[in-house]
């Protein structure tokens, strides 16, 4: 698997996020910088997340996902469009419980690329990714029950032990 790497553009009205090769929580302080900027931005319009060049992703990042699409319906009420190739990734978007509420899910992509660049890792410490990852696995275990069940224990583990 390609190291994980994230890509951003802002075209015009609509915003990329891609995802590259296999995504982990080593990235979430990076990808939750880039969520930020772009909701803070007033001019876009669009949201399109591109996984169509993942390899993998792990519980974090689709927590960050879920979260960046959530604060996206809250702010511009609509739902933001998922892009994806691989059957893996698609089976893991479904298991989650992505589909239609919280992404609009296309296979492969029919847009305009647009240009992106490359975004350097940012170093985090240790509170703050796991903070990021609490965060993130209470995001996802507010999509369904089935989420609230896998991740339960590990958030009672982050939270130490308070639940």
């Amino acid at each position: 698997m390609k190291q994980g790497q994230i890509l951003v553009a802002d075209k015009q009205d609509v915003y990329v996020l891609k995802l590259v090769g296999d995504v982990r929580l080593t990235l979430s302080t990076t990808l939750e910088q880039c969520m930020q900027k772009m909701l803070a931005a007033e001019h876009y319009q669009h949201v399109v997340v591109d996984l169509t060049d993942a390899d993998g992703l792990d519980s974090t990042t689709l927590g960050l996902l879920a979260k960046l699409s959530i604060q996206v319906q809250k702010l511009q009420h609509y739902v933001p469009l998922l892009v994806w190739r691989s059957p893996d990734i698609q089976r893991v978007l479904l298991s989650m419980g992505f589909a239609d509420t919280v992404y609009q899910m296309v296979d492969k992509s029919d847009l305009v690329a647009a240009p992106v660049e490359a975004i350097e890792a940012v170093a985090s410490d240790e509170e703050e990714i796991r903070t990021q990852v609490l965060d993130a696995h209470r995001v996802l275990m507010s999509l369904n029950e089935t989420n609230e069940h896998t991740f339960r224990d590990l958030v009672c583990a982050l939270e130490q032990g308070q639940c």
